[in-house]
């Protein structure tokens, strides 16, 4: 497939990455200069083509290869920009747009109607998604990161496995067979660090493996099981009853509403006391104005509460990273290193992942993965096949959704049958709404949704099977 993307900020370079990266044939499109002549160092070695321009030029986008082009995907800063690329677009024959748009009136049905008629049409918003990734974590202290799929009843989870967990020294093949017959989880993926390089390498793992602490493991389970799934990767803790966010941007205004709306009590830390203001007022919830990295002032916010989660949201990687470490220090001096409050990092620089690990950061977000995941969902999806993408800040590893449609070329086989690459798990299968953990001998039948994990280079094979 030919992609153009246009904005070559964080989530425009991050999609244009994963996409070039499945063998589609990419065109990066961005107009500032100085951040043109960025590119050719950080995207180095990958298969993209830069063009220097404006999406809402003609001429440009010509330049870009546009007549050829199956889908564009315009993430610029600029809503009205974004938009108009599309319509460019459309007009020279592009079959699918993506666009992002974070204006509530330009989201709204008069602002749809341009595109009526459109099918393949997708409008995303960062800073929502970003808002629904930290509500899914504070649900689930411990997770890395959370996504539901097959309309819930199937939970997918990354988390790294602490020394004291249950499942630290056991093999997957023993662990299936205590699991068994009925098996409410599966491991899909295995980060680990290890060879001379010592580097973290993700692998979809046989039942020769044993687990080990340290092991950053992507799970597929029930929804059902989760609590009892938790215990076993060693992450159950309380769920927060008070949430500390620290910035009072859009995406904070998000998550505040979402939060109280689940009875959690929120206070918020904004710099600018016009912002503050208007957050009192819309809100009706306690707004300190302040700079998030002020010691005194996030002691006086309440960092180190008894069953509180901090969630770090500003645009500076900075200033979210040195309030959460403040956070979980302060949290383990007056509440004991078990008891300190859960912190989550909202980050743009994936650099500093390992920094906020190895201090114990508990979660970190990128608005790139939780955009990526729409926007790869819509390159996947033929028809109703694919469902549902999930990609992880952590490894290389994807989890996929599909649809098995009536006489693809999986119908009525079983897993066994399929000669599936090893790089490829099919963990679980929903069937009229019943989620079932995936075995060599499950049949596949039509209708059914099936949840798979897969490494680069498989997602496009495996679909085939489903189309």
């Amino acid at each position: 497939m030919r992609i153009i993307v246009v904005g070559a900020g964080e989530v425009g370079t991050y999609i244009a990455d994963r996409l070039s990266s499945q063998d589609h044939d990419v065109v990066l499109i961005e107009v500032d200069g100085t951040r043109f002549r960025q590119l050719e160092t950080e995207m180095e070695g990958l298969d993209v083509l830069k063009v220097q321009g404006s999406g809402t030029d003609p001429e440009v986008l010509k330049e870009a290869g546009v007549e050829d082009t199956d889908l564009l995907v315009a993430v610029t800063k600029g809503d009205e920009v974004n938009i108009l690329c599309a319509l460019l677009a459309r007009h020279a024959g592009v079959a699918k747009t993506v666009v992002r748009v974070e204006s509530r009136t330009l989201r709204r049905a008069q602002s749809a109607a341009l595109f009526a008629g459109a099918d393949d049409h997708l409008v995303i918003d960062p800073d929502e998604e970003v808002a629904e990734a930290v509500l899914r974590l504070v649900a689930l202290p411990g997770a890395l990161e959370l996504d539901e799929m097959a309309d819930g009843e199937v939970v997918v989870l990354s988390a790294r496995l602490p020394g004291h967990a249950p499942l630290v020294g056991e093999s997957l093949r023993r662990l299936g067979e205590r699991l068994g017959p009925e098996w409410d989880f599966i491991v899909g993926s295995i980060t680990r660090r290890d060879g001379e390089d010592d580097e973290e390498r993700t692998a979809i793992p046989r039942g020769d493996w044993t687990l080990r602490e340290g092991d950053l493991l992507t799970v597929i389970c029930k929804k059902r099981a989760l609590e009892s799934v938790t215990r076993d990767l060693g992450l159950a803790r309380e769920v927060p009853d008070h949430a500390l966010l620290l910035g009072g941007g859009r995406t904070a205004e998000m998550l505040a509403d979402s939060l109280m709306a689940r009875g959690i009590d929120v206070a918020i830390i904004e710099k600018q006391r016009d912002r503050a203001t208007q957050l009192v007022e819309r809100l009706g919830v306690l707004v300190y104005p302040g700079d998030i990295t002020d010691a005194s002032l996030l002691d006086d916010a309440g960092v180190a509460k008894p069953r509180g989660v901090v969630v770090a949201l500003t645009g500076h990687d900075d200033a979210n990273v040195l309030a959460c470490l403040y956070a979980k220090a302060a949290g383990a001096r007056a509440l004991g290193k078990d008891r300190a409050p859960e912190t989550i990092a909202v980050v743009h620089r994936l650099q500093l992942l390992d920094l906020l690990e190895a201090h114990e950061v508990d979660a970190t977000i990128s608005p790139r993965t939780a955009t990526a995941n729409s926007v790869l969902r819509f390159v996947r999806g033929e028809g109703d096949t694919v469902a549902a993408v999930a990609t992880s800040l952590h490894g290389d590893a994807e989890v996929v959704e599909f649809a098995v449609s009536p006489g693809c070329s999986c119908d009525g086989k079983a897993i066994s049958q399929l000669g599936l690459h090893e790089d490829v798990l099919i963990g679980a299968i929903v069937r009229d709404g019943k989620a079932q953990i995936a075995r060599g001998q499950s049949t596949l039948r039509p209708r059914d949704h099936v949840i798979a994990v897969v490494r680069p280079g498989q997602a496009e094979r495996l679909s085939e099977l489903f189309e």
